[in-house]
């Protein structure tokens, strides 16, 4: 759902890459461009919905017709995933989304800046065939202008961290959202700020330290997230 080809394309690449999947395996969709597509879900094992530069929150009148196409879309899908509680694992923007069609507030008080923040496990986290023996605290890449700011009604809160206390939660037994990002690894977090340099996640003259910073980082543990999403749902259709 992001507009920007050069950072939609990256991050199509980077979650064929982490979750170990195939272009043969995978159906493609830019829901921004065309959000018309009446989507069979009997066709398909799982769903994933990686990330935008479109905030939830911000009032209807200032949203584009890109960001308009995406909400549809994918307010329309949720009302086939809900009911069969179809394999879905969305990313950042689309943990917003989720989280906005099940009751949640979203809004900019649990902010996090572009870069490497520490997300620990919770107790029922721990339980969860996707987190279930991965380390308690983990670092991972993130950056967003929203977020949910609680669970909604009824979904279990998977992890969380220090600035924002909704890092991932699960709607009945096969619905996840991470607002985290768990196909990313430090060559995309570093092509994505230059991308959305201008788009208010941070001060422009930010983007060398923020790039200097993100060189550093290590995400092995959201990776391993992905793919056990992946292998968990890949052959159930």
């Amino acid at each position: 759902m992001r507009p920007e080809t050069e950072a939609s394309d990256s991050e199509f690449r980077a979650i064929l890459r982490v979750g170990g999947l195939s272009t043969a395996e995978v159906h493609r969709i830019r829901v921004e461009k065309d959000n018309s597509q009446d989507i069979d879900i009997k066709n398909y094992s799982a769903i994933i919905a990686g990330g935008s530069p479109f905030d939830v929150g911000i009032p209807e009148a200032n949203k584009s017709i890109a960001q308009k196409n995406v909400e549809d879309f994918f307010y329309s899908l949720f009302d086939k995933v809900m009911p069969r509680d179809f394999p879905f694992l969305g990313v950042c923007s689309a943990n917003g989304l989720l989280g906005r069609y099940c009751g949640a507030t979203i809004s900019d008080k649990y902010a996090e800046p572009i870069g490497s923040v520490d997300v620990w496990v919770t107790d029922e986290g721990a339980k969860d065939p996707l987190l279930e023996g991965l380390p308690k605290k983990f670092p991972a890449l993130a950056g967003h202008k929203e977020a949910c700011d609680t669970i909604p009604a009824g979904a279990v809160l998977l992890a969380a961290s220090g600035p924002c206390p909704v890092q991932m939660f699960r709607v009945k037994e096969n619905i996840y959202a991470t607002q985290f990002h768990p196909e990313a690894d430090a060559d995309e977090f570093i092509l994505r700020v230059r991308i959305y340099k201008y788009a208010g996640y941070f001060q422009p003259e930010e983007a060398e330290e923020l790039i200097k910073a993100i060189r550093q980082s290590n995400v092995p543990v959201p990776k391993e997230i992905l793919r056990r999403f992946v292998d968990r749902y890949r052959s159930q259709k």
